[in-house]
């Protein structure tokens, strides 16, 4: 497949705030770096991708100084438990994952291990604990979920991970977060079931697993390596599963990229829901 030209973006990112923590485990999903003739069929691309991320220029530059992650894009594990009991259907160790500034919760519930099907609802923290907001279908992976993604596995991470940049190929819909507008989000042909690819990534936001925060989400700095995967977004549902990443409508697309504020240090959870409960 021929790699798209990356046009330079029409708005300058803006680097996320120091303040904002990132979120990796060792699991997550490469949702294009697949080589298979059955991918390249269902994608049908004129872009080699790896992840949900169009080919770009591959950066270099790891983690600097100052950094308090040990590993690349995770979480840093909280001590307040009491004050995350009101997220529902969370084990002890799925809480402990969430950081104690954390203000903003999307919380993907997969319908089950291996299923593309999922469910996701935005929490805010208020004085009175979590507050949910609507609850919109979703979807993931083709094969489900994974604790020890791969690429080209074929399979979403279960985890929890900070959401600190966005973008897309059409203009910014008014959201807090870094935006960077560029070409280099078009994609074209077809997925696992026949549907149009077309405007899958009109708006995304990058899920930190596997990359560097800070940076648009076309960046492809792989910090845990290549064989880990990356380019794990939320992005425009496009009717079918994904190679990895979750997908919604994109009104509730906007309207996620309207209501996150990099100031409340908004994460995402996301798993099974056996394995979430964990």
């Amino acid at each position: 497949m021929t790699s798209p030209v990356r046009r330079p973006s029409r708005r300058r990112l803006r680097r996320a705030p120091s303040g904002v923590r990132r979120a990796a485990v060792s699991t997550a999903s490469a949702v294009k770096g697949l080589r298979s003739p059955t991918a390249v069929l269902a994608l049908g691309l004129s872009l080699t991708v790896t992840g949900c991320t169009a080919a770009g220029p591959r950066h270099t530059a790891a983690t600097g100084p100052g950094t308090a992650q040990a590993v690349p894009g995770r979480t840093s594990p909280s001590g307040e438990m009491s004050a995350l009991a009101e997220l529902p259907d969370l084990g002890t160790r799925t809480r402990s994952e969430i950081p104690a500034n954390a203000r903003q919760v999307v919380l993907v519930t997969g319908r089950g291990r291996d299923s593309a099907d999922s469910r996701l609802v935005l929490y805010r923290r208020t004085g009175a604990g979590w507050e949910p907001g609507e609850t919109w279908p979703a979807h993931n992976a083709r094969e489900g979920w994974t604790d020890d993604h791969h690429a080209g596995d074929l399979r979403s991470p279960v985890g929890v991970f900070s959401l600190t940049d966005a973008g897309g190929l059409l203009a910014d819909p008014g959201t807090a977060l870094p935006y960077d507008r560029s070409g280099g989000f078009t994609v074209g042909g077809t997925g696992f079931e026949g549907e149009a690819l077309a405007g899958s990534f009109d708006y995304v936001i990058a899920v930190n697993y596997n990359r560097r925060p800070g940076t648009s989400p076309l960046d492809r700095t792989r910090p845990l390596g290549d064989g880990k995967g990356g380019g794990i977004w939320l992005h425009v549902d496009h009717g079918g599963p994904t190679h990895g990443c979750v997908s919604l409508a994109e009104e509730q697309m906007k309207e996620l990229l309207r209501t996150l504020d990099p100031g409340r240090h908004p994460v995402i959870v996301m798993g099974d829901a056996a394995s979430l409960e964990r």
